[in-house]
């Protein structure tokens, strides 16, 4: 039997009578036996003593946007290696992408996946695809898919540009509960583009990639939304229009939420001075204006989730010329130290990749009760660590932080009656 305290740790809890106070927590083979205040619990000599000291309990992290590459692309991500990266960023969920080869497209790559992920150290969910293949032509097998145990429908990284196939798709999705989940580009507009439309766009003598392409689709599918009475999650906005539309859809009572992805809260089109292809990715980067209305969105509670999107590639589709690279960031393992060195206050990290990101999809949320089986990490944010080749988890090194030292971390994860001190 493992029996563990985590010792006068700061809780982050924000249902438990602790919340922000310091507490010891017993956990005995994965479920939690006591709460109390330091110095209470008593240790016999099995147990396993983790001091909390500065350090903050709060529930696992979950990603409503990652990819891993099973099915097909394995050699960009598998799921042990996904899971480990997971694992060392604080993320005991994930949902990912259906940007693989295949799609996940039918009953059968989401039944691939979900038993696949029945003994992984961390949670994995699926989505699965809108429209077969991603071509955005023809509706694929929602309710099917639905049943094989995809928690929500998208073409991934493929805006779905035929506006009459998205109104079929919100309402056919309504009918059995099922989530759109859409990624915002009008592909008209964004054309070829590799960055974003502004001052530095120009500067570089590279075509520029508008807020209108990202704001544009938005408006559509707001429309569409209204007009079917349906839900809609939109992934990874990036723009201060796409905030105030998706704000005033929220007053006016739609059934609307929305994630931010890490890097655009951090990171502006201005960094793009260096031509490093770590910082390509779509939709781009954007304003420091932009960052800006982003960063407020997130505060009001116009985003409701943060996302990691990671997207890990082989070297070589990224160690090339900017215009030829691949989009993408491996970002999983460092989303805690992207938002706290962008100046966001713990609490609202813990709201918005803890709570709120599992409300989406209603996922029952994480609680820190005496019964229940342990879901938690230990957070260390002020731990300097080196993100490099020995302590990188993922198999690509496509992040623009690599080789470079960063600020906050998380110590320890308990989940599915597994202890990892990381």
């Amino acid at each position: 039997m493992e029996r563990l305290i985590i010792q006068s740790a700061n809780i982050l809890f924000p249902d438990s009578k602790f919340y922000k106070q310091n507490a010891d927590v017993l956990i005995e083979d994965g479920i939690i036996k006591a709460i109390e205040v330091p110095g209470k619990l008593k240790a016999s000599k099995e147990t396993k003593l983790i001091s909390g000291e500065g350090q903050y309990l709060a529930p696992g992290f979950f990603d409503l946007n990652a990819n891993f590459g099973e099915p097909g692309l394995e050699t960009k991500e598998d799921f042990i290696t996904g899971c480990a990266t997971a694992a060392a960023g604080g993320f005991t969920g994930v949902v990912l992408q259906p940007n693989t080869n295949p799609p996940l497209q039918s009953r059968s790559e989401i039944a691939f996946i979900v038993n696949s992920a029945k003994d992984t150290p961390i949670d994995i969910y699926p989505l699965g695809t809108i429209t077969k293949n991603r071509e955005g032509k023809e509706l694929a097998e929602l309710y099917d898919m639905k049943l094989a145990g995809a928690v929500a429908f998208s073409d991934g990284d493929r805006s779905l540009q035929h506006a009459g196939l998205m109104s079929r798709a919100l309402l056919y999705s309504k009918g059995f509960d099922g989530l759109i989940f859409s990624f915002s580009e009008d592909k008209s507009i964004a054309g070829k583009t590799k960055m974003n439309e502004g001052e530095m766009s120009t500067y570089l003598g590279m075509k520029g990639n508008p807020d209108m392409a990202e704001e544009i689709m938005i408006s559509r599918d707001l429309f569409l939304v209204e007009y079917n009475d349906s839900p809609i999650h939109f992934s990874t906005i990036s723009t201060a229009g796409a905030v105030e539309q998706i704000r005033k859809a929220k007053k006016k009572g739609l059934k609307v939420t929305c994630d931010v992805a890490a890097h655009h809260l951090l990171l502006t089109d201005d960094e793009l001075i260096s031509f490093d292809s770590n910082l390509k990715v779509r939709p781009p980067l954007r304003s420091k204006a932009d960052r800006i209305a982003l960063i407020k969105g997130l505060k009001d509670g116009t985003i409701d989730a943060i996302v990691s999107q990671h997207t890990p590639h082989e070297i070589e589709y990224k160690k090339v010329e900017f215009e030829i690279a691949e989009f993408g960031i491996a970002s999983l393992q460092t989303v805690l130290p992207m938002l706290l060195k962008a100046k966001l206050p713990l609490e609202l990290i813990i709201e918005k990749l803890s709570i709120n990101s599992r409300k989406v999809l209603n996922i029952e949320p994480i609680q820190l009760k005496v019964g229940e089986q342990a879901n938690l990490i230990l957070i260390n944010p002020n731990e300097l660590w080196i993100f490099d080749s020995r302590s990188n988890r993922s198999k690509a090194t496509n992040n623009p932080l690599f080789n470079s030292e960063l600020k906050g971390k998380v110590s320890l994860l308990i989940h599915k009656n597994n202890t990892l001190i990381l």
